[in-house]
C-alpha cells in the first residue's frame, strides 16, 4: 500500500524486503525473543485546529502485525454488534448513518457521545483481560502485550507507553472495536431493562374525535335515505372539519410515561442514543454510562460535549451529519386511499452548510469580501501544474464530498454551490497561470457549454470535462455502492 515504502525508527521499508527476514521473523517469533521497534510518531492536523498524534511501525512490525490482525478479526468480529460500524468489512459511516435512519424513528431525545481521548486512554492490563476470554494462548497475548508496550519516538526521543494504542497502528482498529465491544454489550442489556411497554396509550383526544367522525358518518347515511340533501351537505362540511382536526392529532399519546425506548449506534468512539421518554431518562442514560465507563473500561465520558439535545427543536451531530427528527402533520394517501402522516417522526438526514465552506476554506479556493460575502478564490499552488492535473484535483474533490454526503435530503443543493465556487475557482486558477482572465479562459476551453481538458494519449487524442452534472440524493447503499 501507500505506506509501505515510509520508514520506521529502524530506518527500513518494504525495500529490499525477502523470504530470508520473513524466516528470520518466523525464527524470533517462535524462540519469543521477537521485540518490536518503538513506533515514529507524528502529528496531522485536526479540524479543530489541534493536531492528532500517528504512529508509525517499522515495516517488520506492520508485517507481524497484520497477521495478528487477521488472527483478532477471525475471533472477535462475528460477535461484535450489529450497532457498531467502524473498521469493519461491509460496514463504514453510511451503514451507521442509514441504521440511525431506520432505528430512531420517533426518538425525542439525542445523546451524543462524546469519550475523553480514547486511543490515548485504552488501558491495558483491562483490554488484556477482554482478549483473555477469548483467547487462551499466552504466548499470542504476550505478543500482543508486547506491541502495546513498544513507546515511541519523537523528534529522536523515546517515549515510554503506560496506556492506549496507537493511532496508524494496523492493530490498534480491532483492539478499539474489541475494546468498546464492552459497552455496545452493555448498552444491548440496559436497552432491554429500559425499554417498557408494548406501545403506546391511544390519546383520549383522537378517541373522541374519531368517535364523533363515526356519530357524523352515521347520521349523513341516515340523512340519505330520508333524501335530505340539505342536511348531508351541512353534515359532510362538519366531517370535514373533523377529519382535518383528526389528522393533526396524534394517535397514540406522546407523554405516555409507561412507554420508552433507547436506540444506539456506535461508530469507532463516537455514539449516538435516540430516546422515547423524558429529559430525566436521557440524563439517567447519560449518567449510567458514564459510570459503566469510569468503572468497568477506565476510560472518561466528556460531560461538556456529551449533549442531550430535544430532537424536535435541534438536530444532533454525528458523523460530519445533521441528524433531525421530522415533526410533520402532512398527509399522504396509502394504496387503498386513506389519508396517512408518513413523514412525522421519521429520520432526516442533512448536509451542514458549514460542511462545504470549510472545505472551500481549507483548499483556499475562497476569500472574504469587505462586506462579509464570500467569492471564488485562484489556487495559486496550482501554478506549475499541468491542466489535465488541475481539471482532475477539483473534479475529484467535488466528487469526494457529494460521495460522503450523498445520503443526505439537502445534498443536491449544497453540492450545487460547492461545485459553482469550485468552478469560478478553477476558471481563475486557470486565469492566473496564463496570465489572462476567467473570461478568456473559459472562451478558450468551453466546448459545448463544457469545460474540457484535451490531452494526448497512446490512443489519440483524450478529452477531460469539468463535473457538471446534478448531485442527487442516494436513499441507500446497494453492495456495489461502497462507501467511497
Amino acid at each position: 500500500n501507500d505506506g509501505a515504502l515510509t520508514l520506521g525508527v529502524d530506518q527500513r521499508s518494504i525495500d529490499g524486503f525477502s523470504m530470508d527476514q520473513i524466516d528470520k521473523l518466523i525464527k524470533v517469533l517462535r524462540n519469543k525473543s521477537y521485540q518490536p521497534y518503538p513506533s515514529k510518531r507524528i502529528y496531522i492536523p485536526k479540524k479543530n485546529g489541534k493536531r492528532r498524534p500517528l504512529g508509525i511501525p517499522s515495516f517488520c512490525d506492520k508485517l507481524v502485525q497484520e497477521v495478528i490482525r487477521l488472527i483478532l478479526e477471525a475471533i472477535f468480529e462475528p460477535s461484535f454488534s450489529s450497532s457498531s460500524h467502524a473498521y469493519q468489512g461491509k460496514k463504514s459511516c453510511h451503514s451507521a448513518l442509514l441504521e440511525i435512519k431506520r432505528t430512531f424513528t420517533g426518538s425525542k431525545w439525542f445523546v451524543e457521545g462524546d469519550i475523553k481521548g480514547f486511543f490515548d486512554n485504552i488501558e491495558h492490563h483491562t483490554l488484556i483481560k477482554i482478549l483473555r476470554k477469548r483467547i487462551a494462548d499466552e504466548a499470542f497475548l504476550d505478543l500482543i502485550w508486547k506491541f502495546l508496550r513498544a513507546g515511541y519516538v519523537e523528534e529522536w526521543k523515546f517515549h515510554q507507553t503506560y496506556s492506549g494504542a496507537p493511532q496508524g497502528g494496523i492493530i490498534s482498529p480491532i483492539l478499539s472495536n474489541i475494546y468498546l465491544n464492552e459497552l455496545d454489550t452493555y448498552i444491548k442489556e440496559y436497552r432491554d431493562q429500559f425499554n417498557v411497554g408494548r406501545k403506546r396509550r391511544r390519546n383520549p383526544k383522537y378517541r373522541q374525535l374519531s368517535s364523533e367522525s363515526a356519530d357524523i358518518q352515521k347520521e349523513i347515511k341516515q340523512a340519505y335515505e330520508q333524501g335530505n340533501n340539505q342536511a348531508v351537505d351541512e353534515l359532510k362540511k362538519q366531517l370535514t372539519q373533523v377529519e382535518e382536526t383528526l389528522l393533526r392529532t396524534s394517535y397514540s399519546n406522546p407523554m405516555d410515561s409507561e412507554y420508552r425506548r433507547l436506540s444506539y449506534v456506535r461508530y469507532a468512539d463516537d455514539f449516538l442514543i435516540g430516546i422515547i421518554g423524558s429529559k430525566k431518562d436521557a440524563k439517567q442514560v447519560r449518567d449510567d454510562i458514564a459510570t459503566y465507563l469510569a468503572k468497568k473500561l477506565n476510560l472518561e465520558l466528556s460531560m461538556e460535549k456529551t449533549l442531550i439535545t430535544h430532537a424536535s427543536n435541534k438536530s444532533a451531530h454525528f458523523l460530519g451529519y445533521e441528524i433531525e427528527i421530522v415533526k410533520n402533520h402532512s398527509f399522504r394517501r396509502n394504496r387503498l386511499g386513506r389519508k396517512q402522516r408518513l413523514l412525522n417522526g421519521k429520520v432526516k438526514l442533512k448536509m451542514p452548510h458549514k460542511a462545504w465552506v470549510d472545505k472551500l476554506q481549507k483548499y483556499k479556493a475562497i476569500k472574504m469580501c469587505a462586506d462579509g460575502t464570500w467569492k471564488p478564490k485562484f489556487r495559486g499552488y496550482f501554478q506549475h501544474s499541468e491542466d489535465i492535473e488541475i481539471v482532475a484535483q477539483y473534479n475529484s474533490e467535488i466528487r469526494g464530498l457529494y460521495n460522503y454526503f450523498r445520503l443526505a435530503e439537502n445534498v443536491s443543493n449544497h453540492m450545487h454551490r460547492f461545485s459553482y465556487f469550485m468552478y469560478y475557482s478553477m476558471l481563475k486558477t486557470f486565469a492566473s497561470k496564463y496570465r489572462t482572465n476567467a473570461k478568456h479562459i473559459r472562451k478558450k476551453y468551453e466546448k459545448n457549454k463544457k469545460f474540457t481538458v484535451e490531452y494526448q494519449t497512446s490512443k489519440g487524442t483524450q478529452h477531460m470535462h469539468f463535473i457538471n452534472r446534478s448531485f442527487p440524493r442516494i436513499a441507500g447503499l446497494s453492495k456495489e455502492q461502497v462507501d467511497l
